[in-house]
């Protein structure tokens, strides 16, 4: 199947510790709201229907949540594909940070868990997961990352490595953090020529109050669409398969880097 334009949205907001209930109603709703758009995936942050609020996922293990839960069930009837950010219990007994994936029919599947840990309180709370994951919409193939696992430029390079053409980071990026957040996801697209969609919480009390700014960047690292450092929003663009062609035919890096650079160097006094 040929490439053809996709449209997606990154989305940012406000949930509340500890209500998923409530925070997967306002899922549905901003997703709505990018299908409405003509999106035809929409990416919400790390952690979202939870709210990265570690002292709440501690107080309460039903946080913690499974693909069938039915609390889930709003999100189940948007019609279009979701990525969102979730606290997941497995069935042998491992919690993770996890992307969960529904899909347009109404399935929810755990697409991936976080990787690379930030923190003594997500070492605390979670396993690390174990493997890389893409996913496939309309022959668009898209890797997985959240969060830290986005500073790690092994990480894009790996989902790179695997065929994807873009890149989705659901995030929680702390107040203070703004140069950091839009420096290493802009790098992830252009070191890799792939598109990247980041998206982040926003708002909540401090010391977990976080900094929006979700955004979608191209396959040379140029914003498409920013959200505001502030308040809740949904912003889209369109992946353009000519652009990504055109873009990986000039600037060969994803080629270029099979070249084995070795493992001796020289060694020089000044």
């Amino acid at each position: 199947m040929q490439l053809q334009p996709l449209t997606v949205a990154a989305v940012q907001a406000t949930p509340t510790p500890g209500d998923i209930t409530g925070n997967t109603a306002t899922a549905a709703r901003l997703a709505r709201q990018a299908a409405d758009t003509g999106a035809r995936l929409a990416v919400l942050p790390e952690l979202f229907l939870s709210a990265y609020h570690p002292p709440a996922l501690r107080a309460d293990p039903g946080c913690f949540l499974t693909p069938d839960d039915p609390r889930l069930d709003p999100l189940r009837t948007v019609g279009i594909t979701i990525v969102v950010g979730a606290p997941v219990r497995h069935p042998d007994g491992r919690h993770t940070c996890s992307a969960l994936l529904i899909d347009p029919t109404g399935t929810a599947t755990v697409a991936y868990d976080k990787q690379n840990l930030w923190g003594p309180d997500e070492n605390e709370l979670f396993t690390p997961g174990d493997a890389g994951a893409t996913v496939t919409l309309d022959a668009w193939r898209l890797g997985l990352g959240i969060c830290y696992d986005g500073c790690f430029p092994e990480h894009g390079r790996a989902a790179a490595r695997d065929g994807a053409h873009a890149y989705l980071a659901p995030s929680g990026y702390l107040a203070g953090s703004q140069h950091r957040r839009d420096l290493y996801y802009r790098a992830r697209a252009l070191d890799n020529t792939m598109y990247v969609v980041f998206a982040n919480n926003v708002g909540g009390e401090p010391p977990w109050s976080f900094n929006g700014g979700a955004a979608i960047h191209d396959p040379q690292g140029r914003t498409l669409a920013q959200a505001p450092d502030h308040g809740e929003a949904v912003v889209t663009a369109t992946f353009d398969p000519e652009v990504l062609e055109q873009t990986r035919a000039a600037h060969t890096m994803l080629t270029d880097s099979g070249r084995d650079p070795g493992t001796a160097r020289r060694q020089w006094q000044a």
